[in-house]
Formats: C-alpha cells, structure tokens, sequence
C-alpha cells in the first residue's frame, strides 16, 4: 500500500468518519467520505452486520472506481433478543435520529424491569481493492457493556450516552476521544483490520 492510496469510506456518517480517520491516520490511507464524491446511500438488504458492509463497499467502490472501506456496526442488547441490532441507526423510524433511538430503547427495556441490561456494539469493516474484489478483508470487533436508566455524557455519536462500560465506570458518551478510540467496538476492528493489512498474504491494496 502505498502513501497515497485514497479509499472511498462507504458512510455519510460524520462520527464514523471521524473515528476511522483517526484510527487509521498512519496507515496511508487518504481517507474521503462517499458523500464527498456524490454517492448516495445503498439498500442494506442484507441479514448479517457483514453482508450489509459488503453491500456497501462494493456500491461505494463501483460508483467511485476506488477501493473502498465500509463500516456496519450496531448494539445489540441481550434481553430484547438483539434489538436493535441491524436496525440500530433507524431503531425509531427512518431519519430518525440517536435522541429518538435512545428513548425507544429505554422505553423498550422499562417493560422488561426483572431483565438483564446486557449489551454490546459490535463492528464489522470490510475493506475492497476493487468492487468486483473476491478476497475482501474483513474485520470484527466487540466491545462488552450495559445499558444504563438514562444517559451520561455529550461526547460520542448514537446510543454512546447509555452505554456503559463496566471496567471503565462511564458511557461512551463520557470518555475521552483516546481512550475510546483504544477500547471501543469499532477500534477492536480496526485493529484486526490493521492486523490482516500487516500480514505479508493478505493482497496489497495499491
């Protein structure tokens, strides 16, 4: 990979974006949101966190003729069978956004007051050379918490505000941007993501 490859990041999501910049700063990737070249959202159609990154990536590098890096994360929590799980950025509705997410997640476990608030984020990044690309690297990350009675914090994007991590003692909301970006779902990913990069087998990207 060389020190100019630019990748096309298949999200419209500034948060995201963000993180994955500076998660992979020193990797030569020039990373530029698909928003920024006029492409527009896919249909996520797919039944796995996975098959809708591939979903994505691969529409992003079509419409781009870049590689393309795509990101499909979302939080799952134990004692609503998964939810919201892939339906995790439109919980609510679609447009709707992470206040309204929150609330009917809360609402949701205020039903159930006898059960558990176990939850994760988990991540899942696909990175293709090309769109036709039949050896996507693939990277996964989970990051293990709770639940809490009502948010904490301003910082972070999405349901960071009642996710706590129990080692830490905060929500997502409430960390530092570096020590999130060293524990969280979508850093865990990265890592593998860096990780296979590394490995002398893995396809060059450029």
């Amino acid at each position: 990979m060389t020190a100019t490859t630019r990748v096309v990041v298949a999200t419209g999501n500034a948060g995201k974006l963000a993180e994955l910049r500076e998660l992979l700063a020193d990797t030569g990737m020039e990373l530029v949101a698909q928003t920024e070249l006029g492409i527009d959202e896919v249909e996520e159609t797919g039944a796995s966190f996975v098959e809708n990154a591939l979903i994505k990536a691969r529409h992003a590098s079509r419409q781009s003729g870049l590689p393309a890096l795509a990101d499909d994360s979302g939080l799952l929590v134990t004692a609503l069978a998964g939810a919201p799980g892939l339906h995790s950025a439109r919980y609510a509705g679609v447009g709707a956004g992470a206040t309204a997410n929150i609330e009917k997640l809360l609402a949701a476990l205020a039903q159930r007051p006898d059960a558990g608030r176990d939850a994760c984020f988990y991540a899942c990044l696909v990175l293709l050379r090309h769109a036709d690309d039949p050896l996507p690297v693939i990277a996964e990350g989970l990051w293990r918490g709770s639940i809490l009675e009502s948010p904490l914090g301003a910082g972070g994007f999405g349901y960071d505000p009642v996710f706590l991590d129990p080692g830490q003692g905060l929500s997502a909301a409430q960390m530092a941007p570096a020590l999130k970006s060293r524990i969280s779902h979508r850093a865990r990913a990265v890592t593998e993501l860096r990780r296979r990069l590394s490995d002398p087998q893995t396809p060059p990207l450029g």
